[in-house]
């Protein structure tokens, strides 16, 4: 029988991984960025249209755009945790779901253990079991 277990991804931090990462948190920045503007775009929009609650428009309007500026919050808090990372360090990148076979006599505790990929540049460079 097979089942289905999560493997965590780590990277080593290197200078490539690291500058990697920071254009990676500076595209969702601006891409953020970019919907707030179209957001408040497509708000004075609906704002001119007669039939129209203002005061709702506005606060559903603000509701969206407050969510985008968090997000915009905690990836320059990402930002600043990067910059201080040192090189050599491993940090969990994403989790993947790998497929374990168990057979009768199969060690339950061993399966159930953590493992780890580990990466450097892009390249598998261990595995912890």
């Amino acid at each position: 029988m097979k089942i289905v277990k999560k493997v965590l991804i780590k990277q080593i931090v290197t200078e490539k991984s690291k500058g990697k990462l920071k254009d990676k948190f500076h595209e969702q920045k601006m891409r953020l960025e970019q919907e707030c503007q179209q957001l408040l775009f497509e708000k004075r929009k609906l704002q001119n249209k007669t039939g129209v609650s203002k005061q709702e428009v506005s606060r559903r309007f603000q509701k969206e755009i407050n969510k985008r500026k968090e997000k915009v919050q905690l990836i320059d808090f990402k930002i600043e945790q990067l910059e201080m990372l040192e090189l050599g360090s491993e940090i969990v990148e994403k989790e993947v779901e790998a497929l374990v076979e168990v057979r009768e006599g199969t060690h339950w505790d061993k399966i159930m253990e953590q493992q780890a990929i580990i990466i450097k540049d892009g390249v598998v460079i261990r595995i912890d079991q």
